[in-house]
């Protein structure tokens, strides 16, 4: 599908990335900071570090394909938590109600939107390398709505069990 202001191929990749999240914020309408928080077990994530590792992922692969570095120190002490996740993640992510999620996510989105709007069809082909391995810039953008599609169906599952246990 064809997406107004970016060339064919980016065009499809957002459309992509846009129907994941549409169907991600499906996937939490209406939930509560006590929902957001809720625990299945000692090893599991929480819906809302999950939504903020969503971010966290699309961040650091703004970083590090947009600025061209690694994320800085300042950066990993803001979003590390929600990379990491695990024990990290659920001692820092809590307490937050949906709208601090998702407008998280948001601003994410806005950069790499407007980022990519600013590129062309031949930019997603140019090779390089990711975890050591051939790549290119379609892949890891592939890979960002991959990762939130994953987590999308993390959260389904977690929403079921909060339904039925709170």
């Amino acid at each position: 599908m064809n997406v107004p202001g970016f060339d064919q191929q980016i065009g499809k990749l957002v459309s992509m990335m846009n129907y994941a999240r549409f169907t991600t914020l499906n996937a939490v309408k209406g939930l509560t900071i006590e929902q957001l928080d809720y625990l299945q077990d000692e090893n599991s994530n929480t819906i809302g570090s999950l939504l903020l590792h969503m971010a966290a992922v699309e961040f650091g692969f703004q970083v590090e394909i947009f600025d061209k570095r690694k994320p800085n120190d300042e950066e990993n002490r803001e979003w590390g938590a929600a990379y990491e996740l695990g024990d990290r993640g659920r001692k820092e992510i809590k307490g937050n109600p949906l709208e601090y999620y998702l407008e998280t996510l948001y601003k994410v989105r806005e950069r790499t939107l407007r980022e990519l709007k600013d590129l062309n069809d031949k930019w997603l082909y140019e090779e390089r390398h990711w975890d050591g391995l051939p790549s290119n810039n379609y892949f890891i953008w592939f890979h960002v709505f991959e990762d939130e599609v994953n987590h999308r169906g993390q959260i389904r599952w977690l929403r079921r069990r909060v339904e039925e246990n709170l």
